[in-house]
């Protein structure tokens, strides 16, 4: 773990105003440290077309934020350091921080995701508690804490063996507040996880984020019962995505909450029953496509050399923009397509981030934000 300062500088640039996990990421393959990255956010924002500097929390904050949380029993665990779970790290836009409290080793051991609606029917939460129940025996059960399906699956996973449960806001905000005693018997006998801020209250942008969660944590995910537009089918398209095992459970075609599992099952997603459905099919490690082929902190090809000598010219901003819209864009095709070097178009991709003039997403895409179309 990063020494008391250091923690403070890498909390300080997750925090600041703009850097998300894929812009911190890169901003640590260029400058190294996250003190070299602070000191140059203002001048890569300027460059980018941002008129005033962005927000950084100043280190008095940063610190307070790690000391309420050592304060509940918790603790934050950094993308570089050695026991950040490592099947998450592979992801592109994975949380440069996880606050974690209970036992952190969960998240280093075999695990299965198991999710599904929030209004699930009495059947469908029998089925997940007992199928996680099954489960538990031989792998760490993930889900994300919330009513129906999710509640029952901590359930059963604490009958027989250990659970995950990976929430949307901070560490210390239970939700919904009639799982706030088994927010608490987690966060004591297994483990809660979060990337959200001490103290911050859950909203609903925050869900998507927490599944990408659920869905790097594990070699596979469950869909017990979901409607067709359903968190729990993002879930599963981040699974899909990161070349992890999609299950599903059947249901009947006339209730609506299962047609998103249905149609899973239509698309390939492998047919569950019954446990040994699960563990029979699951893979000692994620399939292709692998999101990350090169670890965290290892050298970054694209940002060859010191910084200075990726200062770009005016020109490739305006080149750059010129090629991006609202609709995300390959930033491989961004290269070929600008005649730039690598290196110079993921400088002028940082800056404008930092600008808020772009938006980077998972899968190594780039989207124009509207407010910056001219």
């Amino acid at each position: 773990m990063p020494a008391w300062t250091d923690q403070i500088d890498h909390l300080r640039l997750i925090r600041a105003e703009g850097v998300g996990p894929v812009t911190y990421r890169r901003l640590l393959d260029r400058y190294h440290t996250p003190a070299a990255a602070l000191a140059a956010l203002p001048r890569l924002a300027r460059a980018g077309g941002r008129p005033a500097p962005p927000r950084v929390p100043p280190g008095s904050e940063a610190a307070a934020e790690l000391e309420r949380t050592h304060a509940i029993g918790a603790r934050m665990v950094f993308l570089a350091d050695p026991d950040y779970p490592r099947l998450l790290a592979l992801l592109d836009d994975a949380p440069p921080c996880l606050i974690m409290k209970g036992d952190a080793g969960l998240a280093g051991q075999r695990c299965i995701a198991a999710v599904g609606g929030r209004n699930a029917s009495a059947n469908g939460q029998r089925m997940a508690e007992t199928l996680a129940a099954d489960l538990a025996t031989s792998m760490v059960v993930v889900s994300g804490l919330a009513r129906g399906v999710d509640t029952a699956a901590h359930r059963g996973a604490m009958r027989t063996g250990r659970t995950i449960a990976v929430i949307a806001g901070g560490i210390d905000q239970p939700y919904p507040p009639e799982n706030a005693e088994l927010h608490r018997r987690i966060g004591e006998t297994d483990l809660l996880v979060t990337e959200a801020a001490f103290g911050t209250e859950p909203q609903g942008r925050h869900f998507p984020r927490r599944n990408r969660i659920i869905a790097g944590l594990s070699l596979g995910v469950v869909v017990v019962e979901a409607a067709l537009r359903s968190g729990s089918l993002i879930t599963a398209q981040i699974a899909q995505e990161t070349g992890r095992e999609v299950f599903a459970v059947p249901g009947s075609p006339l209730d609506p909450r299962a047609r998103g599992g249905n149609d899973l099952i239509r698309q390939g997603a492998i047919l569950v029953e019954t446990a040994a459905d699960v563990l029979g099919n699951l893979p000692a490690e994620p399939g292709p496509p692998q999101p990350r082929t090169r670890r965290f902190g290892e050298p970054d090809p694209t940002f060859p050399g010191p910084p200075a000598a990726l200062e770009p010219p005016p020109e490739a901003r305006r080149q750059v923009l010129s090629l991006l819209s609202p609709e995300p864009t390959m930033v491989d095709d961004l290269v070929r397509h600008c005649h730039l070097t690598p290196a110079v178009t993921m400088a002028v991709l940082l800056e404008l981030e930092l600008a808020g003039r772009v938006e980077t997403l998972a899968g190594s895409r780039v989207a124009l934000l509207p407010d910056a179309i001219e």
